[in-house]
């Protein structure tokens, strides 16, 4: 069986078109199928939609988050959700076209555990695709995630294999993409045309993408740390060359605050970096769930309590 999973937030435009392009999708293809909707605590009727949905199609199951947690998160729980032997995550705006799942499961049985769908073209704004293309280099050439599709990659086949490696780990502050793509494991890429947003606006902000980029460099990598203290110590070594200069020439008031400045800058911006990993260990170690499920929709079996988990007295389903 082929999991389908959607993310949502403030989708209730496109659910009903994109339920009708993946049922088509896979009546195509032969395949026993299930789709779970995350709904990421959407403000309008989103979960409804699913509601009717799956009181229609036994197929279809909801989630609904008890706060708006982010996409990352609610593809986490989608993940720990889904029953199939693999999973296709699609996004719910119609950007990414089903049709595309066939070619995702040629190379799934022909061994590959993940595979990516590699966008040859982004709609929209260039802002966002200028966004885009400095997060996947600084992912790829900084972080070192070569295998990381150079042009990005949010729509992926993940392997039953490879979703249960992806389970044991319990992280708050990471990139889902990043960590799949961290599992190792077989990977390939299929390359597709993504599609203009058929209806709504993005709920990724300024705000979101910036978090996003400092929870992949924090969470895989030491090198902003090492930068620092590289960065220091040439600093140190042009301040004490610059004091000898002006001691020198008479003009050691200027140089004095130059120096001073300049290192002030320094400890700041070392301290902030430093910061972001303390923070992060700070809230890994507090043990918080990551997300709190609201409501369901659908049927779903009873799930297997993690460890540190909560459930409620009902038997319902646990929160992670």
């Amino acid at each position: 069986m082929l999991s389908v999973l959607t993310p949502a937030f403030n989708e209730s435009a496109s659910l009903e078109a994109l339920y009708r392009r993946i049922a088509d999708t896979m009546a195509g293809l032969g395949l026993d199928w299930e789709w779970l909707v995350v709904d990421d605590h959407s403000r309008d009727d989103t979960f409804a939609v699913v509601e009717r949905l799956a009181a229609g199609d036994p197929r279809v199951r909801g989630l609904r988050l008890a706060r708006n947690a982010g996409s990352h998160v609610a593809i986490a729980c989608g993940l720990h959700h889904v029953r199939g032997d693999a999973a296709v995550m699609m996004a719910a705006d119609l950007q990414d076209p089903p049709e595309t799942i066939g070619a995702m499961l040629d190379h799934w049985r022909h061994g590959a555990r993940i595979v990516w769908a590699s966008r040859r073209q982004l709609p929209g704004e260039r802002a966002h695709a200028g966004f885009a293309a400095f997060y996947y280099w600084v992912m790829r050439h900084v972080v070192g995630m070569t295998a990381m599709p150079a042009r990005g990659a949010d729509f992926f086949l993940i392997d039953r294999l490879a979703i249960d490696a992806f389970c044991r780990y319990d992280e708050r502050h990471v990139s889902v993409l990043a960590l799949v793509t961290s599992l190792g494991f077989e990977q390939a890429t299929v390359e597709y045309d993504k599609q203009p947003r058929v209806a709504g606006r993005s709920g990724w902000t300024l705000a979101r993408k910036l978090a996003l980029v400092a929870d992949s460099v924090a969470s895989f990598t030491v090198a902003p740390i090492r930068a620092v203290g590289a960065t220091g110590v040439v600093l140190l070594a042009a301040a004490a060359a610059t004091a000898v200069y002006g001691l020198a020439g008479g003009h050691r008031l200027t140089v004095l605050a130059a120096v001073m400045a300049g290192l002030t800058g320094l400890q700041l911006l070392g301290l902030g970096i430093v910061g972001e990993y303390v923070w992060r260990a700070h809230d890994e170690a507090r043990k918080r769930p990551l997300y709190l499920i609201e409501r369901a929709a659908g049927v779903h079996r009873p799930e297997p309590v993690p460890s540190g988990a909560l459930a409620r007295s009902d038997g319902s389903s646990p929160c992670l």
